[in-house]
């Protein structure tokens, strides 16, 4: 029995038939189909049990004997399951969407022989792998792993354009971590964060590459998310003719190939040129295509962000997305609101997708949820509240969808509401 069934099976909550896919794995001859029964597990109903009472605690609760079904509001963020499963693993997909995750995402990097495959980072092969603990190839790493010693902590540096992907083939995915205190490459694998669990991370799930990803998704029948990576290395890359645009446009031209049509196809990237790039060459896929915007991050720079969004949108940017707390406020009577970046986003007529639900670790510990919950953190205080923030985000921000490392509490929420 697979990690991945016996998932299923441990997952005690809610199943539905899902509605029949329009584009059945099984009449291809693929090797994954549709999954038609969801199964949220406990997660979900446990989170409205914490919330404070009151009218969002009670709505969400009467829905605890819905039937439940996949939604493309549940966006699965490195396969949704990434929790518990190793992240852009085939069986964090395989969670994230038995929870319900109408699109599945892969964020697309390059090996040293130009080829793409699914890591979060150019360089995280050293904290998502067993990289490090397989001395021919920890050699080959940017920086080898190094010990902690002499009050210094443990360190690696180890990419994906470091390897070929034959290489990169042998490698297993693990939760991601590392412990800064070993002296030993085995040692600094062992670092997941507490809130985490390497229950369902001791098999050896390899790295996918984009054709397994297009491959696997299109099986289930769900829409593509595909985020291409800022590489970490100078472009063109390794002497060679590889730019940046040629890099954006491999992207596509893998899903081309495959045969998956631009509107099942959701294009992110960070860098606006990538942007402008696909509205001028892909124009049909750049209807799709997600800004993700981190650029009000450092001090002062938030009203920059949002008077940026006017140039995004009169340069034909359709969505735009930034993380959670860029959307949200607290208001002087102690209410979650839209933000100014939220208010000026649907001003300029641009569609909203945010990230990420479900990477904050604990809420009620004293930490305020962390980077996530920054802008409302003085009134995040209990586990429950990621359902206040999510029904902001709905109802007022209006949201079209968001990533989450937990598929099952987006979809819940969804379900709730009609969301789909």
């Amino acid at each position: 029995m697979s990690t991945l069934q016996k998932l299923a099976i441990l997952c005690l909550g809610a199943t539905a038939i899902a509605a029949p896919s329009s584009n059945d794995g099984s009449k291809k001859g693929l090797k994954y189909k549709p999954i038609k029964q969801i199964a949220l597990g406990p997660r979900p109903y446990w989170l409205v049990d914490q919330m404070d009472e009151g009218p969002l605690k009670q709505k969400l609760a009467s829905c605890s004997e819905k039937k439940m079904k996949p939604t493309p509001w549940s966006i699965g963020h490195r396969g949704g399951g990434t929790l518990q499963l190793p992240e852009h693993s085939t069986d964090s997909i395989l969670a994230g969407t038995r929870m319900g995750a109408g699109i599945q995402e892969c964020d697309v990097t390059f090996t040293k022989d130009k080829q793409l495959v699914c890591r979060h980072d150019q360089c995280d092969l050293h904290t998502t792998t067993n990289v490090v603990n397989i001395p021919e190839l920890n050699a080959k790493c940017t920086v080898p792993f190094q010990p902690a010693a002499n009050g210094k902590p443990a360190t690696a540096k180890c990419c994906t354009s470091d390897f070929t992907l034959a290489e990169i083939k042998t490698l297993c995915a693990k939760m991601d971590g590392s412990n800064d205190l070993a002296t030993k490459p085995a040692e600094y694998l062992d670092g997941t964060p507490r809130y985490r669990t390497d229950l369902y991370a001791k098999t050896c799930s390899r790295v996918n590459t984009l054709k397994e990803y297009i491959a696997i998704v299109e099986g289930l029948g769900l829409q593509f998310t595909a985020e291409l990576k800022t590489p970490v290395v100078p472009m063109p890359f390794g002497g060679s003719d590889y730019t940046q645009e040629k890099f954006a446009q491999q992207l596509i031209d893998e899903f081309k190939e495959a045969g998956i049509k631009p509107d099942r196809v959701w294009l992110q990237s960070f860098l606006y040129d990538d942007l402008l790039y696909w509205l001028k060459a892909e124009p049909k896929f750049a209807r799709q295509a997600i800004l993700l915007d981190e650029s009000g991050d450092e001090p002062g720079t938030f009203p920059t962000a949002v008077a940026s969004l006017q140039k995004y949108a009169q340069a034909g940017v359709q969505i735009i997305a930034p993380p959670l707390p860029y959307l949200v406020k607290v208001d002087g009577k102690g209410k979650i609101v839209p933000s100014e970046y939220a208010i000026e986003a649907k001003k300029q007529k641009l569609k909203i997708i945010t990230w990420t639900l479900e990477r904050s670790g604990w809420l009620g510990d004293g930490s305020g949820g962390g980077y996530y919950y920054t802008t409302i953190s003085n009134v995040t205080n209990g586990e429950g509240d990621v359902y206040n923030l999510l029904h902001v985000l709905a109802q007022d921000v209006g949201v079209i969808g968001v990533f989450s490392d937990w598929s099952a509490t987006v979809t819940y929420y969804a379900n709730c509401f009609g969301l789909f």
